[in-house]
């Protein structure tokens, strides 16, 4: 079977945008864009601890995060309830992002916008539930 081939292209195509002009942190390269972006994740942090559900899961963590090593009987089981503490806190943020992203358009209701937020609140619950399960089991196995 014969493919058509693709329309070529006009002359007066524009070039691909230069985003240089647009984000310096593209322009870095090396260890100048790893602190960079280093930066750039404590500022994500700090935004976040702005935020109470992410404040409240931080707190938490920081019990959970030293519990898991006694807790947990082997580096496996170690791993798997540190993750899953860690894993509460990444989503929080991602929700935290969406929500802000979202925000940004504009306050009016849209239900897009109402979609994307509560799909991120249940992915924030989603995180919560494997983690308590997680949770559970560990404590049920080691009493």
């Amino acid at each position: 079977m014969n493919t058509p081939n693709p329309a070529p292209k006009p002359d007066n195509a524009s070039p691909a945008p230069d985003h240089s002009m647009v984000n310096p942190q593209k322009q870095r390269s090396g260890l100048n864009r790893i602190l960079h972006a280093g930066g750039y994740s404590l500022e994500g942090l700090k935004a976040g601890w702005g935020e109470t559900a992410f404040r409240q899961e931080a707190l938490a963590a920081l019990v959970m995060l030293p519990a898991s090593f006694w807790l947990g009987q082997n580096w496996t089981e170690i791993a798997i309830l540190a993750g899953s503490v860690l894993l509460v806190l990444m989503v929080e943020l991602l929700n935290t992002g969406i929500e802000a992203a979202i925000d940004r358009i504009g306050p009016e209701w849209h239900d897009l916008s109402k979609r994307a937020k509560d799909m991120g609140s249940a992915a924030v619950l989603l995180s919560l539930l494997l983690c308590g399960g997680i949770w559970l089991s560990a404590i049920f196995h080691h009493i």
